[in-house]
């Protein structure tokens, strides 16, 4: 990401915007989702980076790799670099794959284009980007699926449905890489949790009418789930095993192995 339009800082919520509307993922919020991302999600470069190392290990040969709600993206560049990586050490690991970026904003989608043509699209394994709503796509032949900070954009009822679906398009031995924002039944601990988030965001130069405004901005957009929830979802689905390999405060990643 070099440009100078993926440098730009966050200030979408730093005066006093009256009433704030719902969060989109639209232009404004793609000029500076990097910056965002970085200053709002805690450990989410050691996130995207791991990503691309566990999808290093489960890629399977002439497979397709997905990386749902792509928006930018870092996940998709991630995967790519650790798989190619790999190959300085087996030429035959993963060959014939190709990783596809999906994402229903076409601001995103624009702006991966450019970004994704900076860092140079390694032809070992191809990035194809699709503009889509991943709920519709067609899945298939899947060694490894990313879903990182997406699937809780999704209406809580259509969630299950979406995570049948990329298991089922999952090959024997895939995997489901997933980060999310979490919440807790237990009051006192999702408290903490939020609060030292907060602070998270303060040491990170976000200010309180930002917190608070984008806090407002998300309400009825991001509704997280618990952690046993995903644990729940992921056996019904059809996976085989899962569990917790990141977490600090309220956001945690998971991978489902099928």
């Amino acid at each position: 990401m070099t440009t100078n339009t993926h440098q730009q800082r966050d200030t979408l919520f730093a005066q006093p915007l009256g009433g704030v509307g719902e969060f989109q993922f639209n232009e404004s919020v793609a000029n500076v989702f990097p910056d965002m991302l970085k200053r709002s999600i805690p450990g989410y470069q050691a996130i995207i980076s791991q990503s691309g190392l566990l999808a290093s290990r489960y890629a399977q040969r002439d497979s397709n790799l997905y990386d749902l709600g792509c928006s930018l993206g870092a996940t998709s560049l991630s995967m790519q670099q650790a798989i190619v990586d790999a190959r300085l050490n087996d030429a035959q690991h993963a060959q014939g794959c190709v990783i596809h970026g999906i994402d229903n904003s076409s601001a995103m989608i624009d702006k991966a284009v450019d970004v994704i043509a900076a860092q140079g699209n390694n032809e070992q394994l191809p990035i194809e980007l699709h503009c889509e709503n991943m709920q519709q796509s067609q899945l298939s032949n899947a060694s490894v699926v990313a879903l990182n900070f997406t699937l809780q954009f999704i209406a809580p009822a259509d969630r299950d449905a979406m995570m049948r679906s990329v298991a089922d398009a999952l090959l024997p031995g895939g995997v489901l890489i997933i980060s999310e924002k979490v919440t807790f039944e237990d009051p006192a601990l999702s408290e903490m949790h939020i609060d030292m988030y907060h602070d998270f965001k303060r040491a990170n130069g976000y200010s309180d009418l930002e917190i608070s405004q984008k806090r407002t901005a998300l309400e009825n957009v991001l509704i997280p789930d618990t952690l046993e929830q995903h644990a729940q979802r992921f056996k019904a689905a059809g996976f085989r095993s899962s569990s917790v390999w990141f977490q600090c405060f309220n956001f945690a990643s998971l991978i489902a192995i099928k």
